[in-house]
């Protein structure tokens, strides 16, 4: 007996204006999620790039040191392929993430001081779909995502950042969303914007070139198209790029 068809995708809610994408590496956002990025921005929304790490530790035959303005410069034209100009690297190390009140904190930061309506981050499953595990940083970042974003609506959590640094609370996201969740349950056509999320992945030339394992993940535009086709299957498009909302308002 076959097994039932996935349920068809939710389209994405589109009635915001500004978003923050908190992830852990370079090159997080641009597997699978920049060609959402990039008709996000063609539609005037403002879309801000914030990396807990500068990916330090992703290339093997290159020392950390070397590694880091490498990586940060490769982010910087990758999210300028898909509109992004603003792009902050909050300099924690990469590969020893934690989740827990720092990072929380580090979060809450971010949200204040850019207000956004949604917040954007990695999948933060234990797996990314089937038996292979997710990487440490991403599940760190993405719970500490989901609180952090809630704890910068609160006063009375992390004082000190409207106390010491005026950053006010704001309440105002709406969902976060996480890329590529194994339980995505919405996505947004891609088919416009596909060729922008390519060239964002192949902006990350150094760490390409460094991926040991080859095959389709080191090639960009094999990887994002089957990817994009299968979301695209179930949204009812060509392409498309797949999210887990989590809301965090009635509205």
């Amino acid at each position: 007996m076959s097994e039932p068809s996935p349920a068809p995708f939710v389209p994405l809610r589109e009635d915001w204006s500004t978003a923050v994408a908190i992830v852990a590496h370079p090159d997080d956002m641009e597997y699978g999620a920049a060609a959402a990025i990039a008709r996000w921005t063609g539609q005037g929304k403002k879309v801000v790039y914030v990396m807990a790490t500068s990916g330090e530790a992703g290339i093997d035959s290159m020392h950390p040191d070397e590694a880091k303005p490498v990586r940060e410069a490769e982010q910087i034209a990758s999210a300028a392929l898909v509109g992004v100009d603003v792009v902050e690297f909050l300099g924690l190390p990469d590969g020893v993430l934690e989740y827990g009140l720092a990072l929380r904190r580090e979060v809450a930061r971010v949200v204040r001081r850019h207000r956004p309506d949604i917040v954007i981050t990695n999948n933060w499953r234990e797996t990314y779909g089937g038996a292979v595990p997710n990487q440490a940083d991403h599940i760190a970042t993405g719970k500490a995502v989901l609180d952090g974003a809630r704890d910068a609506g609160n006063r009375w959590i992390f004082r000190e950042l409207a106390e010491s640094e005026g950053l006010e609370p704001w309440g105002g996201v709406k969902e976060i969303w996480a890329a590529g969740s194994p339980i995505s349950g919405h996505a947004v056509d891609t088919t416009d914007t596909f060729a922008a999320g390519v060239a964002s992945l192949e902006a990350h030339a150094a760490y390409l070139a460094g991926l040991k394992s080859g095959g389709a993940m080191s090639d960009p535009a094999e990887w994002l198209e089957g990817l994009s086709r299968m979301a695209g299957t179930r949204l009812g498009t060509r392409f498309a790029a797949p999210f887990e909302v989590v809301p965090l308002s009635f509205e």
